[in-house]
């Protein structure tokens, strides 16, 4: 009967450390998650992983202009009289980052970590705005170097 209790938990302990070492395993093939950027307008918060980001890496010229075009970009509602806040990680901020609108610089390059701008600025005719919404893209980087883009849909609330 001894023998038997001692099988027993030995198997229990041998399928515990091969579900700990499948796990680990597991987890060691996962991509590490890029940095967040954050869009925040009134209470409302979306926030996204990068479109496209190399590992602190400079992307390639010829990867931006598909990166800009996101088509799984967050969305989130902008009443023109509210301000819209975007936020980043330390880690874009100490590379720098613009805003872009519609894929042109609306921002110059910052190294904080937190950004306000008139909602009424993403749906105006002067700023390049055409219709209710808007895509805002967030780049790390500067000096002719880009590290990773952040895209978010800004639809007009009114």
């Amino acid at each position: 009967m001894t023998s038997q209790r001692f099988v027993g938990r030995h198997r229990r302990t041998v399928a515990a450390v091969g579900a700990l070492g499948a796990g680990l395993l597991a987890l060691s093939a996962c991509d590490k998650p890029t940095p967040l950027a954050t869009v925040t307008v009134g209470r409302d918060t979306v926030n996204s992983e990068a479109s496209c980001h190399n590992d602190g890496k400079a992307l390639a010229a010829s990867s931006l202009e598909g990166c800009l075009k996101d088509k799984k970009a967050k969305t989130i509602k902008v009443d023109p009289d509210e301000t819209v806040r975007f936020g980043v990680d330390p880690e874009i901020a100490d590379k720098g980052w613009t805003i872009l609108m519609n894929g042109q610089p609306l921002t110059d390059s910052s190294k904080k970590t937190y950004r306000t701008v008139p909602g009424s600025v993403f749906f105006n005719q002067q700023y390049g705005a055409t219709g209710g919404s808007t895509t805002v893209t967030i780049l790390e980087g500067g000096d002719s170097k880009a590290y990773g883009l952040w895209s978010f849909k800004l639809k007009k609330d009114s």
